[in-house]
């Protein structure tokens, strides 16, 4: 019961991680590389909002989701339209920019046990004779729904089916009059909220530091490459396979691991099937 219930907590923050990444590369093909920085980034804002300006919880996440989407729009329209289509340089560009935050966070003295979110309800619940904070549940709970948002937004919704045109076939996409820059534009704004979405439900469950960053960014770059890039589904199946199988390493092995599989992952997958669960390289296929 420990291993279920935690392996679905673990499954379903990945999936949090790692989905503003897949939705970006996915629609607009621009690997970004500053994700686990806009991810530390949302909650040092949420926390100074929180701390110094004594603005409410809730308007405090609402602030911090709206210039996270603003940011990650302004990187797009400042930087990455520059350097679109030569990928070394995009990876180059937004790493460079990730590292650049984090490292100024760091020497701005951002470190260390003293920045934590609160957690949205106190108290813990047993199940199965397992007990499971209710922040826990809440992350559950939360991936459920941005995956149910989601798959929605790109079925039903007017900008939505064309970013799913996007993904699809770039080219045809702007024959039908879809604007390929503003549809990026979206999408890295899209993506840099879901990063701070993900921030902030599973930032309150440990501390703020600098180091998450990092953390984050390999393993939502695992995630995607395990379900095959730009794949949404894929992303999702990725979470849960390498949710459990860390959480099983945890329970009979080491907590010491934890990044370790995460690694593995990514080296297996390149060694067997290089384009992933669900990739198709050079193929049409639904990338959303």
């Amino acid at each position: 019961m420990d291993i279920l219930i935690y392996g679905m907590v673990n499954s379903f923050s990945l999936a949090l991680m790692a989905i503003g990444f897949t939705l970006v590369y996915g629609i607009s093909r621009l690997p970004n590389f500053a994700h686990g920085a806009l991810y530390v980034v949302t909650g040092f804002l949420v926390w100074s909002f929180l701390n110094i300006l004594k603005i409410h919880y809730i308007f405090a996440i609402l602030l911090g989701l709206l210039i996270m989407g603003l940011i990650g729009a302004f990187i797009y329209r400042f930087i990455l339209i520059r350097v679109r289509g030569m990928a070394t340089s995009e990876i180059i560009a937004t790493y460079a920019l990730g590292l650049a935050v984090l490292e100024f966070l760091r020497w701005k003295g951002f470190k260390g046990m003293t920045y934590t979110l609160p957690v949205f309800i106190e108290g813990s619940v047993s199940i199965g004779g397992t007990p499971v904070d209710l922040q826990r549940l809440i992350v559950i709970g939360i991936g459920i729904i941005v995956v149910a948002f989601m798959w929605l937004f790109t079925h039903f919704n007017k900008t939505g089916l064309a970013l799913r045109g996007m993904a699809q076939d770039e080219h045809a996409a702007m024959m039908l009059g879809i604007d390929s820059d503003w549809m990026a534009v979206i999408a890295m704004a899209m993506g840099s909220i879901l990063a701070g979405l993900s921030a902030i439900v599973l930032l309150p469950l440990g501390n703020i530091v600098v180091e998450t960053g990092y953390n984050v960014l390999i393993l939502s770059i695992a995630v995607c490459i395990v379900g095959g890039l730009g794949s949404w589904v894929g992303a999702i199946l990725a979470a849960f396979m390498i949710g459990f199988i860390q959480i099983i390493t945890v329970a009979y092995i080491q907590s010491h691991f934890h990044m370790v599989v995460a690694l593995l992952a990514i080296i297996i997958t390149l060694i067997l099937r290089p384009s992933g669960l669900f990739g198709r390289q050079k193929e049409l296929e639904e990338r959303v």
